[in-house]
C-alpha cells in the first residue's frame, strides 16, 4: 500500500495546483472563458489543493490523517458530481440543451449569493458546449476521471490495515 506521507500530499498539492494554471492557461491564452459549472469545479479543484498543503505541512497520521481524508473524500465527491452533471449537459441533444443564463459578474452584482450559487451548481446552456476535447474526453470528462482518482486517494488509508511490527534479534 502506498504511504499517505508528507511528500505524496505535496505531491498532490502540486498536482491541483497546475491543474489550476492549466485552467488559467485555457482561459486566457486560448481564450475559453469557463463556464458555471467549470467555475465551481475550479473551487473544488483549490479546495483539495488547500486541504493537501495543510495536511503535508501538518504531516497527519492516524485518526488526524483519516480526518483529513474524510475532508478530502467529500470534497472530491462534490467534484465527482459537478463533473457528472457537467458531462451529462455535454452529452444532451441541443433540444434539451438548458437555455444559457446571465454572466457571472452580472449574477454577482444583482442576486443574492445564494441564488448566485445555485445557479452557477445547476448550469446553463453554456456548460453544454464542448469547447475542448483530448483523446476524445471532454475538460469535465477529464476532472471527473481527476476526481474519482481523489476519491480512491481518499479511502487509502481506511484501507490499510494498522500493523504494529516487532523486530526480533536472531536469539528469540
Amino acid at each position: 500500500m502506498i504511504p499517505l506521507n508528507r511528500p505524496l500530499y505535496f505531491l498532490l498539492f502540486f498536482v491541483c495546483h497546475e491543474l489550476i494554471i492549466a485552467a488559467y492557461y485555457f482561459e486566457y491564452f486560448m481564450g475559453l472563458i469557463p463556464c458555471p459549472l467549470c467555475m465551481v469545479s475550479r473551487l473544488w479543484v483549490v479546495a483539495l489543493g488547500v486541504v493537501f498543503l495543510i495536511a503535508a505541512l501538518h504531516k497527519p497520521s492516524g485518526a488526524i490523517q483519516k480526518a483529513y481524508h474524510v475532508v478530502i473524500g467529500l470534497i472530491a465527491l462534490l467534484g465527482v458530481a459537478t463533473s457528472a452533471h457537467h458531462v451529462y449537459l455535454q452529452s444532451l441533444p441541443a433540444s434539451e440543451v438548458p437555455n444559457c443564463g446571465p454572466g457571472l459578474e452580472h449574477m454577482l452584482n444583482t442576486l443574492p449569493f445564494t441564488e448566485v450559487l445555485n445557479q452557477l451548481i445547476q448550469g446553463s446552456g453554456e456548460c453544454a458546449e464542448v469547447s475542448w476535447s483530448f483523446i476524445g474526453l471532454s475538460m469535465p470528462a477529464w476532472m471527473l476521471v481527476f476526481y474519482c482518482v481523489m476519491v480512491v486517494v481518499a479511502i487509502l488509508p481506511f484501507l490499510q490495515k494498522d500493523r504494529q511490527y516487532r523486530f526480533r534479534s536472531n536469539g528469540e
